[in-house]
């Protein structure tokens, strides 16, 4: 075994911890900023669908549903090269953890939109109809009725956004993206480093790991207060 995954050097884990501090602050930056981009896109598209919606549109809808479509569509590395120069517009480079969270951002957002959406929908319909038999407008209806009761939902969905954008973090690593998964390609693949290769995705399995039980925990918490 020895011969195979050599023994773990002292720089190799101050290598994966400046790496995993990067990816920490990846994954986080681009979850706030996907969420503040996916929430009310996807309420607009829960509120607004010409069947069950509460604010029928059907132009409108239509429209988000075929730019959230549009997005998802697009493999994560080759919507993070189209949005480079994005990238180094806002940021002022194209490489690096800084400049990773703006195609981040903009990959995970379409997908908490589709998450939010799902969640708002599963609703029970009897639960809207009495808020509005009551005069609730439809602005009170969705953050005093529809958010509160899809909580539970919505912090799966959140948690699996998460969880995605550590994968996507990691493959950012290919194309000049800092964090783990930089540091996993430049330095344990590309340098024949098995030690620095072995820590690299121990971490970013002990992080994904923490961050479904930590989601699960919230999530059934949440569920046994209702």
């Amino acid at each position: 075994m020895e011969k195979i995954i050599p023994a773990i050097s002292s720089q190799a884990y101050v290598l994966v911890s400046v790496a995993n501090l990067e990816t920490l602050a990846m994954v986080l930056f681009s979850t706030l900023f996907s969420v503040l981009i996916g929430l009310p896109l996807g309420v607009l598209l829960c509120v607004t669908d010409p069947v069950n919606g509460i604010i029928p549109k059907r132009v409108l809808n239509s429209v988000l549903n075929r730019i959230v479509d549009v997005l998802r569509s697009f493999p994560f590395l080759i919507l993070m090269i189209l949005l480079l120069p994005l990238a180094r517009f806002i940021i002022g480079t194209a490489i690096g953890t800084a400049a990773t969270i703006v195609p981040l951002s903009i990959a995970a957002a379409p997908f908490v939109a589709r998450v939010i959406e799902t969640a708002l929908k599963e609703i029970d319909p009897g639960v809207i109809q009495a808020a509005r038999s009551m005069g609730s407008t439809s602005w009170q209806i969705i953050y005093k009725v529809m958010i509160p009761e899809s909580m539970p939902s919505l912090v799966d969905g959140i948690t699996l956004t998460i969880i995605n954008l550590i994968g996507y973090s990691a493959m950012a690593g290919t194309i000049g993206g800092g964090g783990l998964g930089a540091l996993a390609i430049q330095y344990g693949y590309n340098r024949f480093r098995a030690d620095i290769l072995v820590v690299s995705v121990v971490f970013i399995l002990i992080m994904v790991g923490i961050v479904q039980i930590v989601g699960t925990t919230i999530s059934s918490r949440m569920m046994k207060k209702r």
